[in-house]
């Protein structure tokens, strides 16, 4: 009975361990709204200063969270970031790197 069980508890490990091993590159970027965005090398991601909640949906995409805003990270085929945010009462926008 108990063996039915790991196979969960590994992915589950797996999953935890995969958000441990973000690889999010260094940026700087500004998003409409007076977002600053700061990210080092592997992580955290910054909003103003803040270090937000992050998600990690695929070694691409990752998402930041800040209070109400929300910062997207897509990591492009040729490994440069792309990032967007979604704000209060929708606002929404493509982040400009610096």
């Amino acid at each position: 009975m108990i063996s039915r069980y790991i196979p969960v508890a590994a992915f589950v490990l797996a999953l935890s361990a995969g958000a441990a091993n973000a690889k999010i590159p260094f940026f700087n970027a500004t998003c409409p709204g007076k977002l600053d965005i700061h990210a080092d090398d592997g992580g955290p991601i910054y909003v103003n200063g803040k270090e937000g909640k992050l998600t990690v949906f695929n070694p691409n995409y990752y998402e930041a969270k800040v209070g109400h805003v929300t910062i997207s990270l897509t990591i492009r085929p040729d490994g440069s970031p792309d990032v967007s945010y979604t704000g209060q009462g929708g606002a929404n926008g493509v982040c400009t790197l610096k």
